[in-house]
């Protein structure tokens, strides 16, 4: 199955190191960044888990929250986050699915066989309240992931969502941003009340409308 941006993210049901799971019952309002391992007791996955849990109050401040996946069983993630938290210097309190049939995984394309069948791919997907995946970035299982980059992305599909702007390369919270094409100059000067430099006629910054 290939997943889409736009496309509702499958729900299921599932065992967790928080209990069972409703997906879509679990996301209930909030952004999501679900994400997966290739296994438990791994190097690079240990300290993944563990910076994302030290994000848990930046991803709160944008109304998000993290869920991960790995094909181990809930014993064995339970055990796994004790060497997280003593090894990391971080508390885990978000949900770690266990998959052992590879259920979930399959339902969300992390099984990549010409790159290895037996361990799930690092898939990020980032989820809005509508259950829309509004995101996904897949990186190899040797690659750690970078979670800056995700509140990043968060940052800019909220803004984005809510002004007529897209954000440049390399933007940060706070930065300018770029007027979108499809808005004319006439309303940019009803929109962008601080003004905007026109750089070209498709390429207008602004500051940020939201700071």
């Amino acid at each position: 199955m290939s997943l889409l941006l736009g496309d509702t993210a499958p729900d299921f049901e599932a065992d967790t190191t928080k209990g069972r799971v409703k997906f879509h019952d679990w996301i209930g309002d909030d952004w999501v960044v679900f994400f997966s391992h290739p296994a438990d007791f791994t190097p690079v996955c240990t300290t993944e888990l563990g910076y994302t849990a030290k994000l848990k109050d930046k991803l709160a401040a944008r109304g998000a929250k993290a869920i991960v996946v790995s094909v181990d069983s809930v014993e064995d993630h339970k055990a796994w986050i004790a060497d997280i938290e003593e090894t990391q210097d971080a508390t885990v309190d978000f949900p770690i699915i266990a998959d052992p049939d590879k259920t979930v995984a399959t339902l969300y394309n992390m099984i990549h066989p010409n790159a290895d069948p037996k361990v799930t791919v690092r898939a990020v997907y980032v989820i809005d309240p509508n259950k829309k995946i509004r995101a996904s970035i897949i990186y190899p299982p040797s690659a750690g992931r970078n979670f800056d980059e995700i509140l990043r992305l968060i940052d800019s599909l909220q803004l984005t969502d809510g002004h007529k702007v897209a954000t440049p390369v390399n933007w940060t919270d706070g930065e300018d941003v770029i007027i979108v094409p499809s808005v004319s100059d006439e309303d940019a000067d009803q929109l962008f009340p601080k003004g905007y430099t026109k750089i070209k006629p498709y390429l207008r910054t602004t500051p940020q409308p939201n700071k």
